[in-house]
Formats: C-alpha cells, sequence, structure tokens
C-alpha cells in the first residue's frame, strides 16, 4: 500500500471526487505556492468508492474555501495542527464567486471590458445555478 507521510501543519482536503483533484489544484492556485503539496488519486473509501484527496503543507490562508465551494461542497476541509486533525470545515456553495468562471455571452459587458472581474451569484442553491452579475446569463457547469 502507499504510504504518503502526515503533516505536521497544514490542510488535508478530503472526499474530492475521483478524479477531480487536478481540477481544485490548479483551480485554488496550488501550483504557484512554494510549500509541500500532494495529491493522492483513486484512494478507496468506503463512502465514496474511489475518492482523490489533496494535502497541503502549510496554513488555510493560501486556499480560497469560495472556490472550493463553488467546485464541490462536498469536499471536508480538515485542518492540521501538531500532526493532528484539530477542525473539519464542511463547505457550501458561495452566495458569489469572482474570477472562476467566466460569461460566455457576448453581449456581457464583461466581453468588451477584459480587465473587469468576473462575478457571478447563487440565483438558485436548489438546482446550484449561478447567474452573470451583469447580464443575468445562467452559468451551466
Amino acid at each position: 500500500m502507499l504510504n504518503i507521510s502526515g503533516l505536521k501543519e497544514g490542510v488535508v482536503l478530503d472526499h474530492i471526487q475521483a478524479g477531480k483533484s487536478l481540477d481544485i489544484y490548479y483551480h485554488l492556485g496550488l501550483d504557484k505556492l512554494e510549500c509541500q503539496v500532494a495529491i493522492i488519486k483513486n484512494a478507496k473509501s468506503s463512502k465514496m468508492g474511489k475518492k482523490d484527496i489533496i494535502k497541503i503543507d502549510g496554513d488555510l490562508e493560501h486556499i480560497d474555501l469560495n472556490v472550493l465551494g463553488y467546485i464541490d461542497h462536498n469536499i471536508t476541509v480538515n485542518i492540521i495542527h501538531d500532526s493532528v486533525i484539530s477542525e473539519k470545515r464542511s463547505l457550501k456553495l458561495p452566495k458569489k464567486i469572482t474570477n472562476v468562471i467566466h460569461c460566455k455571452n457576448p453581449r456581457c459587458i464583461t466581453s468588451i471590458e477584459q480587465e473587469l472581474p468576473h462575478i457571478f451569484y447563487l440565483s438558485d442553491e436548489e438546482t446550484e445555478t449561478y447567474r452573470c452579475m451583469y447580464c443575468e446569463e445562467k452559468y451551466s457547469k
């Protein structure tokens, strides 16, 4: 069995849908950080069958929980202090996200004004629907 050593201080993102860890890695900008990051793909899970796990050596300040909540709000965020899980955080869908997704409406102001931030708000929590703040265009994953 593969063994990835534990963290003394850091964050473990658990219960990631199998195959989604690299998307999360890039969306969170982990490729731009100097800290150590371990990605475990297709780990066995009694709850999910297979799952991915990301271990990040360092504190939570580098992780945008809104981005993570948008990508998959079922991910568990475990905060590690002195090699022990000191806190578990559950994620929820963020009410607003900025520069995570982009409006595809060619008539949207963001198509013309390139420097404008792409801001979407949660319009329907039940269907997990987000709409562009500027033109109300519905975003579908």
